[in-house]
């Protein structure tokens, strides 16, 4: 499975952005896809999660409200929505694809060991 993804840039606080992750290859051994972000002098960091054919979703405290994980299959992308975007957003943001497991207890998912194919990083700045 390879993934790319794109839709980072610079926005001002409060503003909206949406990241876009387009599998490819074996996607039906695809789980779910999960989302990471990494700020400079940091440790990489979950931000969300949800399955690939069904309704679940999680989030991490910081961004539960504000940001939105979806997906179309028809496209084979997944898709982060992040509204009321804050300086403290400012990172390098990757997605990742997991096959292990079947995402019944969601929250293991916050676990980036648990995703085996992983994107590049799109850079995302948050200006105050």
């Amino acid at each position: 499975v390879q993934l790319q993804a794109f839709g980072g840039g610079l926005v001002q606080a409060g503003g909206t952005l949406r990241l876009s992750c387009a599998a490819s290859g074996r996607t039906f051994t695809v789980n779910g896809m999960g989302w990471f972000r990494q700020a400079p002098g940091k440790e990489r960091e979950f931000v969300a999660t949800g399955t690939w054919r069904g309704s679940g979703t999680d989030y991490a405290d910081s961004v539960k409200g504000r940001f939105a994980i979806s997906r179309d299959n028809a496209k084979n992308t997944g898709y982060l929505q992040m509204n009321s975007l804050k300086p403290e957003d400012t990172a390098v943001y990757c997605c990742a694809a997991s096959s292990t497991g079947s995402f019944s207890r969601i929250t293991y998912y916050r676990n980036d060991r648990l995703y085996k194919y992983w994107g590049q990083g799109t850079q995302v700045t948050v200006s105050s």
